[in-house]
């Protein structure tokens, strides 16, 4: 890998994690009131993994990268970014503690972000295949 597709990568990492937190605020400030958290959950898990698929249909392709496995990837380090960047944001600028952090992830408790971020593996690989 060189410099200037590790560079276009996390360009697109900065571009999925502001789209999605703006998803995040128009869901807490829009869908929640209107038609409560465990509904807008689910439209937000459709909504959130489209908008991802968008963008990787937008920058992925001009990354150049073709090969199965190298856009698997790409895809890996988007999900593990788009993670990571989750559990930081509501542990320390949500003030969640670390357990709550981690309830994001987990279908029991009515969370679908697991399957969003196991869905952006495959994102960048579909996103060539169209």
């Amino acid at each position: 890998m060189n410099a200037e597709l590790a560079l276009r990568i996390l360009s697109l990492c900065v571009l999925l994690a502001a789209a999605e937190t703006l998803h995040g605020i128009f869901r807490a400030a829009v869908l929640v009131p209107r038609i409560g958290k465990k509904p807008a959950l689910k439209v937000a898990i459709v909504s959130g993994s489209l908008l991802a698929f968008a963008l990787c249909w937008w920058r992925v392709p001009a990354m150049g990268v073709t090969a199965t496995l190298p856009l698997l990837g790409i895809g890996f380090v988007l999900a593990l970014f788009m993670a990571a960047f989750d559990i930081l944001l509501g542990r320390w600028l949500l003030k969640r503690p670390w357990s709550r952090a981690f309830e994001d992830f987990n279908p029991a408790t009515g969370n679908y972000l697991l399957l969003g971020i196991v869905l952006l593996v495959f994102f960048p690989w579909l996103a060539v295949q169209l």
